[in-house]
């Protein structure tokens, strides 16, 4: 036994392993198999309890997503379940759909993409850590693996314009993290309707613990994170996490003032001096400088006012379709 396992406080854990789908009807039928056969040699070596289980979140996908989900959970009875949503709410609700769901029935929860290119080797390490005291545990990249120069690049640029502009993110830390029954708890606590997982992590329980992993392949399918999506992404966790694009407003408008004094400043001396140069430029460019600057402010403004306006509503994040699994439902909608 390694002094790993001797600093353990905790017995084993009934584990879930939460993974959000989105048309992935080609990757589910390699990576669950992989996922159940984890779980069973985490059994066996005392990590995790008997009934511990993969549970299968269908994000309103447009193809047979749901159909594998289903023939999943008939094929591993014990270790698959499955939640199909009635529409596609996007990935950070359906992963939040998926944690909400398995909240009091079970001791922690890993989060991770149904491609597995988060590497699940990692995972008997986040439940040592857990094991240890840690309520939370967050998979951080050491390599990017095979993705693109153009995908690590704007990576990297993403987790320090986020840092940037106030969002307390962890480098390289993407959706693949371990939270304890009572991280769980807590994040059912946070009601906002824009939801940025990234972000709560260091809202939801100071022991937090780190494991890196390498980033894998991806089996099969193409990615669902888009370019638009990731900057969906990343705007939502900047304007749900920080003001500073207010402040950084009222500072650009501050500079523009004292520009503008300036340029007055400017104009009457030339004036006096006799030396002024007629022309439209001097009149267009700070129009048009000025107009846009005040543009994109309003914009800025009104994405907060929009999100208020979304959040005051109170509107559920996500609607549940269908279970299947445990002897739950068989796969048919269920009865709200």
């Amino acid at each position: 036994m390694d002094d790993r396992a001797k600093k353990s406080t905790r017995g084993p854990c009934r584990l879930c392993l939460v993974v959000p789908c989105y048309n992935e009807e080609a990757v589910l039928p390699l990576s669950v198999p992989r996922l159940a056969d984890l779980l069973g040699r985490m059994i066996e070596a005392g990590l995790c309890h008997q009934e511990s289980f993969v549970l299968l979140v269908d994000d309103g996908s447009g193809d047979a997503t749901w159909d594998v989900v289903v023939s999943m959970a008939r094929r591993f009875p014990r270790r698959v379940r499955g939640v199909r949503l009635a529409l596609n709410f996007g990935h950070q609700n359906a992963m939040l759909c998926g944690l909400d769901y398995v909240t009091g029935g079970c001791d922690a929860a890993v989060s991770l993409d149904a491609d597995l290119q988060h590497d699940i080797d990692a995972i008997p390490k986040m439940v040592e850590a857990y094991r240890e005291g840690a309520e939370i545990v967050l998979g951080v990249r050491e390599s990017h693996g095979s993705e693109s120069w153009f995908k690590r690049t704007t990576s990297v640029g993403f987790y320090r314009t986020m840092r940037l502009l106030g969002v307390d993110l962890v480098e390289n830390h993407a959706d693949f993290r371990l939270l304890s029954d009572k991280a769980l708890r807590n994040l059912g606590g946070f009601g906002e309707y824009h939801v940025f997982l990234r972000g709560m992590s260091p809202l939801l329980h100071r022991k937090i613990a780190v494991v890196s992993y390498e980033q894998q392949k991806r089996f099969a399918g193409e990615t669902k994170y888009s370019i638009p999506k990731m900057l969906a992404l990343a705007w939502n966790g900047v304007t749900s996490f920080s003001v500073r694009p207010l402040r950084l407003i009222s500072i650009i408008g501050l500079l523009v003032f004292a520009f503008s004094l300036i340029m007055v400043a400017y104009a009457a001396v030339g004036f006096l001096a006799g030396a002024t140069v007629p022309g439209w430029a001097s009149i267009v460019v700070p129009l048009y400088f000025l107009g846009g600057l005040l543009m994109l402010s309003i914009g800025i403004v009104g994405e907060y006012v929009g999100k208020l306006f979304l959040e005051v509503k109170r509107r559920p994040r996500f609607l549940i379709d269908a279970t299947v699994g445990d002897g739950v439902d068989n796969g048919q909608p269920i009865d709200r």
